[in-house]
């Protein structure tokens, strides 16, 4: 019998007032670019948040959302590509949630990150 691995996906809150998810949802539910991976296993969506957006301390709110994840039994997060795209502590969540979880960089479109000349450019991860 196959273990069910639990996933959540947190996106960019000033991104979610406009996006409904569904570039996300699509993904999960078809496995398709970065779920694809996961054709073979089972898998349960138990997270769709966001990041607590502009703040104070972001990162506390990632630190909140780790504690919350670890309570509920996620196995695995992915980080949205719209926070890949947009986010300025996106290196940083990637590692905070490394500690806890294993961690996907984006959700759906690209799995390598293209600099766009509206943004400052980062490494592609």
């Amino acid at each position: 019998m196959k273990t069910t691995r639990k996933v959540a996906i947190i996106v960019r809150e000033e991104t979610s007032k406009t996006c409904v998810g569904k570039g996300c949802l699509n993904a999960f539910y078809q496995k398709i670019d970065a779920f694809e991976k996961y054709q073979d296993e089972s898998l349960e969506l138990v997270a769709f948040c966001d990041d607590g957006g502009v703040s104070e301390d972001p990162i506390e709110n990632i630190r909140n959302r780790i504690e919350k994840f670890k309570k509920i039994g996620v196995d695995i997060v992915h980080v949205s590509t719209c926070i890949r795209a947009k986010s300025p502590i996106y290196k940083e969540m990637l590692v905070l949630f490394s500690k806890e979880f294993d961690v996907m960089g984006y959700t759906h479109g690209s799995a390598v990150r293209k600099k766009s000349m509206h943004h400052r450019s980062q490494e592609n991860l």
